[in-house]
C-alpha cells in the first residue's frame, strides 16, 4: 500500500472536520506534540483553542478528550501489568528449559520486549508451529513467545502450512530473528531438465499490512508449474515483530532482508534464475530488487529475470504530502488504534474494508479483507508506512523511501504491470506512469487473450460472470485490457505488458473471488511466453511424457477403476484420474464424451494433475481445484467454500 494506505486513512481521520470528533483529537495531539517540543506557555495554552467555540467552553470535545486521556492512562497501565505478566510467564519457562536440559535450533523464536508491541487485535497467548518439523509441536513453544493473532494461525492455508518453517536471517541493518518462510519446490522438481539452468523460482512479495496468506490462491497455481517461495515481512502474517527498531523497517531494509532470504533458498549451485511476483509495496521491493539503479540486493540482482507487478505505485509520495504522512504516523499506538477501530465501524461494509477490497465485492472477499485488516498490527504498519517516505533535499530530490523513475526505469527484464479498475489505493493510473518510465506508451499493441491457458486454482471467479457461449470456457474477464511493447535495451529485448482488470477488480484482486482465478491466467501466460517456456505446464506435460515419468503412481491399480461412477445424490460423480497420455480417459476424450452432463470438475487432491487442464476446459468441462493435504483436516473455512460451489 504504502503512502496511498496512510493518505487514506489521513482523508478518514480528518474529513469533515466539522462534524466528527476524531479530527480533533488529531489536532489536539498535534498541538500538544508540537508544545512540548517548543517548551513555550503560549504554544500550551494555543493547544487547547481547539476546546473553544466563540470563546465558550465546547463541554463536548472537554468531555470527549478526558476521556480519551483517561483511557490511555488505563492502556498504558494495562500493558505494564500485561508485560510484567509475560515477564513472569517468560522467566518460569526459561527455567524449567534449563532444568529439563532442553536445547533449541537457531530457528526457535524468542520473546520481544517492545512495550508497543501490543495490539487489541492480537492474543497474546497464541502460539505457532514450527514449520513441518513433527518434533515440535505447539507445547513447545512458550505462550507469550509470539503474542501473534491465534486467528492468523487457524486461517492459515494448508498450503501455506505445509511448507512453513521459521527462520533468522541477517542483514548488513538488522538481525530477524523468527521470520515464516514458505517454500513450496516443484513436486517433479527432480524430473524437470536442470540445463542450462534449474526452472526460475517464482518469489511473493506481500505490501503493507499484508502477509503470504494473500497469495494463497495465486500460489496454488503457481506451485504446479515452479517452485515457489517467500516471506512474512517481520511482524507481519506469522512472522515475529522483531527487531523492533524503526530503521529495520525502511523500505531499503526489507529488501535487502528478501534478498537474503531468497539467496539462501535458491539453488546458487545450479544457478537457479529469479521472478519476483509483487503487491502494492511489495511491487517497490521488487523494483529495488531487480532494477540496476538501486545498489540494494546484489547477491540476487543479476539472478532475477523478470518482474510481475500486481497493485504498484510508480514514485513516492510528494514534500507536501510526505510532511502530511509523518504528522499522521506520530500519534502513538493507542490512539492510533482508536482510529482504527473507528474505521472498521460496520464490520464488512466498513470504510476500512470497502477501501481495499471495493464496494462491489462480495460477502466471502469482504470477510477476508476484514479479517486480514484486524491482523495487521499497528506498531508494524507505523514503522512499515514510516519507511516507505522519502527525505527530500534542498532541490527537491527524494532520497529513500519508495523508489520512483530513475529506478523502475532501471528494470531490464520482461514486466508485467497488473492493476485494478476500481483499486481506490493504488489507482491503474500508476501503471501507466511506470509505462512512461519505460519509454513512449504510445507504441503500446493490443494483444488478444482468449486463447491464454487457464492453469488449476482454488475457486471459481465471481458468481456474477456468465459463461461464455463458445466451446472455450474461458475464464478471462471480459475487458481486460492488455498491452506489450518490445524496447531494446542493449543486447537484451525488454518486454513490458500492462493488463487492467475491468470492475469490480480492487486493491484486492489476489483474492477476490471476482479476479485471483483471471489474475493467475494471466500472469501464467506471461511466465511461459516471455521469461521461460519451461514454465508452461503443457511444456512439463509433453517431456513428462516422453520420458514416461508423469503418470499416475499405480497405473495397473488405476485401470481396474471405473472411469465415472453413477450418480451420487443426483448431483455429483465420482471421476477417476484422467491421464494425459492415455487413449480413452485423457482430458479430450473426456471432455467430448460427457460435454453438456457434467459441468465441472472439483480436484480436491493437493498434487499437481498428470493432465492438463486447459485441454478440458477448451471441451466445455470447467477445472476447479480445492486442494487438501493428507493429515490435516480441512478448516471450517475450506468445507464451507466447497460446500457453496458445490451448490
Amino acid at each position: 500500500m504504502g503512502s496511498d494506505a496512510i493518505s487514506a486513512l489521513y482523508d478518514s481521520l480528518t474529513s469533515q472536520s466539522k462534524h466528527t470528533s476524531v479530527a480533533t483529537i488529531l489536532r489536539f495531539f498535534h498541538s500538544v506534540r508540537v508544545a512540548t517540543q517548543n517548551a513555550s506557555f503560549s504554544s500550551i495554552v494555543s493547544s487547547f483553542r481547539g476546546l473553544y467555540r466563540n470563546d465558550d467552553v465546547n463541554w463536548g470535545q472537554v468531555v470527549l478528550t478526558t476521556c480519551v486521556i483517561a483511557m490511555t492512562g488505563c492502556g498504558l497501565l494495562s500493558s505494564l501489568l500485561r508485560r510484567k505478566r509475560s515477564g513472569l510467564k517468560y522467566a518460569r519457562a526459561q527455567r524449567s528449559a534449563a532444568r529439563n536440559n532442553s536445547t533449541k535450533s537457531s530457528k526457535i523464536l524468542s520473546s520481544s520486549s517492545e512495550e508497543d508491541y501490543e495490539d487489541e487485535d492480537y492474543d497474546s497467548n497464541a502460539s505457532l508451529r514450527h514449520g513441518t518439523n513433527p518434533n515440535y509441536t505447539k507445547k513447545d513453544w512458550p505462550s507469550d513467545t509470539q503474542q501473534q493473532s491465534s486467528d492468523a494461525y487457524e486461517t492459515d492455508p494448508g498450503i501455506l502450512r505445509k511448507f512453513t518453517t521459521y527462520n533468522s536471517y541477517t542483514t548488513s541493518i538488522a538481525t530477524y530473528p523468527a521470520i515464516r518462510t514458505f517454500y513450496s519446490p516443484h513436486p517433479h522438481l527432480a524430473r524437470l531438465p536442470t540445463k542450462p539452468t534449474p526452472i526460475p523460482l517464482i518469489v511473493v512479495v506481500h505490501g503493507l499490512g499484508g502477509s503470504l496468506a494473500q497469495f494463497h490462491h495465486l500460489l496454488t497455481s503457481l506451485s504446479n508449474v515452479s517452485s515457489c517461495f517467500g516471506i512474512d515481512l517481520p511482524g507481519c502474517g506469522l512472522s515475529k515483530f522483531a527487531p523492533t527498531d524503526w530503521n529495520a523497517y525502511t523500505v531499503e531494509a526489507l529488501s535487502e532482508l528478501l534478498a537474503e532470504a531468497i539467496d539462501q533458498h535458491r539453488d546458487r549451485e545450479a544457478g537457479q534464475e529469479i521472478i519476483l511476483v509483487g503487491h502494492s509495496l511489495g511491487c517497490s521491493l521488487s523494483a529495488l530488487l531487480a532494477s540496476s539503479a538501486s545498489p540494494v540486493g546484489a547477491k540476487v540482482k543479476e539472478h532475477i529475470v523478470g518482474l510481475v507487478a500486481v497493485c504498484p505505485r510508480a514514485s513516492p509520495p510528494s514534500a507536501e504530502d510526505t510532511a502530511k504522512f509523518r504528522r499522521a504516523l506520530y500519534v502513538p499506538n493507542l490512539l492510533f488504534d482508536l482510529w482504527r477501530r473507528w474505521d472498521r465501524r460496520g464490520g464488512e461494509q466498513s470504510a476500512s474494508v470497502m477501501r481495499m477490497a471495493g464496494v462491489a465485492a462480495d460477502a466471502e472477499t469482504r470477510n477476508l479483507q476484514m479479517r486480514f485488516n484486524k491482523q495487521s498490527r499497528t506498531p508494524v504498519w507505523r514503522r512499515m508506512a514510516w519507511g516507505t517516505l522519502p527525505n527530500y533535499d534542498n532541490g527537491g530530490h527524494a532520497i529513500g523511501g519508495l523508489p520512483g523513475q530513475e529506478v523502475w526505469a532501471g528494470i531490464r527484464m520482461p514486466v508485467l504491470l497488473v492493476a485494478g479498475e476500481t483499486d481506490a489505493v493504488t489507482k491503474p493510473v500508476e501503471v501507466q506512469k511506470i509505462l512512461k518510465f519505460f519509454g513512449d506508451s504510445s507504441s503500446h499493441t493490443t494483444i488478444d487473450t482468449s486463447g491464454s491457458s487457464i492453469i488449476p486454482d482454488a475457486s471459481r471467479v465471481h458468481d456474477q460472470m456468465s459463461p461464455p457461449s463458445d466451446d472455450l470456457v474461458n475464464e478471462k474477464a471480459p475487458g481486460v485490457q492488455i498491452s506489450e511493447k518490445h524496447l531494446q535495451v542493449g543486447q537484451r529485448k525488454r518486454v513490458v505488458k500492462s493488463a487492467i482488470l475491468p470492475a469490480p477488480a480492487s486493491h484486492a484482486l489476489l483474492y477476490d473471488r471476482a479476479t485471483y482465478r483471471t489474475l493467475a491466467g494471466i500472469i501464467q501466460d506471461f511466465l511461459s511466453s516471455n521469461i521461460d517456456k519451461r514454465l508452461g505446464l503443457g511444456w512439463q506435460l509433453q517431456h513428462m511424457n516422453t520420458s514416461g515419468k508423469w503418470d499416475v503412481k499405480n497405473l495397473a491399480k488405476w485401470k481396474k477403476v471405473t472411469p465415472v461412477s453413477e450418480r451420487i445424490a443426483n448431483t455429483f460423480v465420482a471421476l477417476k484420474m484422467l491421464r494425459e497420455v492415455d487413449e480413452e480417459h485423457n482430458p479430450t476424450t473426456f471432455s467430448a464424451k460427457y460435454r453438456g452432463r457434467i459441468h465441472a470438475v472439483i480436484d480436491i487432491s493437493h498434487e499437481s494433475p498428470v493432465y492438463n487442464p486447459a485441454e478440458m476446459e477448451k471441451g466445455g468441462i470447467r477445472y476447479y481445484k480445492h486442494p487438501t493435504i493428507s493429515k490435516i483436516p480441512p478448516d471450517s473455512g475450506r468445507g464451507t467454500r466447497l460446500h457453496r460451489f458445490g451448490q
